[in-house]
């Protein structure tokens, strides 16, 4: 049965991620609906009914459009996030136990890189394309903190397993020892989700940018892309700063779950609160004050972890 855990929670994961993040869209739409002064019946049940329509709708067709690479860049999205989640431990067991997993959630990461750009440059589109590369301005800004962020924790834990680094925090999680590695990391999810206040690669201003060529299917798989690349970001942020499964009466996985959809919410609270932050102003924040603030962060953990204080 112990063999057979970590095969049911990768089977799980393709479902509990678009779930999770269906439920996060319905959030985000009450809120709305509310600010509004619409009912909330509507705003909860909105994410349904858009699926519905874009599941009836006839993908477009562009001249010229190079459409591989546009559709692998809009099913890679949902591809990166479940790949990314597969190594988090639900209790004691994930269901790829990698002894680098911090690693494997970077290189995911990375990933999206390509995937964001593909979105851009495939439909052969000028905004479209002047969105993708708003996004890798936005890639460049972000990265090398949150390479720095997702470090801190290893560190400390002297391993790049996830497991470990759950275990580093039985007496304190590292959301209270590290907090500048853990904002810097949440900033960083919301920017590689294209999710708001980082999101001028899809803005408005652009007509949709790299999501306004797309229809369909094509633009559902994006759009729950984005979703479950916050959803994902959420449940990994468990591990690596949340202390994983700790808490009392209840499960260590369900723990794990709770944990994740609270850093969802906030996510999509502080999201909401705080203005689009244009790309050019993104860079000067993070190469003049996130990439110092997370290698003081590191070299303060560095110093703890080699003298044993850590």
């Amino acid at each position: 049965m112990a063999d057979a855990a970590p095969l049911m929670i990768a089977a799980a994961i393709p479902l509990a991620v678009p779930a999770l993040g269906l439920a996060a869209a319905g959030f985000d739409a009450t809120l709305t609906a509310r600010a509004r002064g619409a009912p909330i019946v509507d705003g909860a049940l909105r994410p349904v009914r858009n699926i519905g329509r874009l599941l009836r709708q006839q993908r477009r067709t562009i001249l010229g459009a190079d459409t591989l690479l546009w559709r692998i860049g809009g099913l890679g999205l949902c591809v990166a996030a479940f790949l990314a989640v597969l190594v988090v431990p639900f209790g004691s067991t994930a269901a790829a136990d990698l002894p680098i997993g911090v690693v494997w959630f970077n290189m995911t990461d990375v990933a999206l890189w390509g995937l964001w750009w593909m979105l851009g440059w495939g439909p052969n589109g000028v905004f479209a394309l002047v969105g993708g590369y708003r996004f890798l301005a936005q890639a460049l800004a972000y990265e090398l903190p949150l390479m720095f962020a997702l470090t801190t924790p290893a560190v400390a834990a002297g391993s790049l397993r996830l497991g470990d680094v759950v275990d580093a925090q039985h007496d304190v999680w590292f959301v209270a020892t590290m907090p500048a590695a853990a904002l810097v990391y949440l900033i960083s999810v919301a920017a590689f989700s294209v999710w708001r206040p980082f999101a001028p690669a899809a803005g408005r201003d652009l007509a949709g940018g790299v999501l306004g060529e797309l229809s369909g299917l094509d633009r559902l798989l994006v759009l729950a892309g984005r979703w479950c690349l916050l959803v994902a970001g959420a449940v990994f942020a468990v591990p690596m700063f949340l202390g994983g499964g700790a808490g009392p009466l209840l499960p260590a996985a369900v723990w794990v779950l709770l944990k994740a959809v609270l850093v969802v919410a906030v996510l999509i609270g502080v999201g909401r609160a705080v203005p689009a932050i244009p790309p050019q102003r993104l860079a000067e924040v993070g190469w003049l004050i996130l990439v110092p603030l997370t290698l003081i962060q590191l070299l303060i953990t560095s110093i703890l972890a080699a003298t044993g204080k850590g």
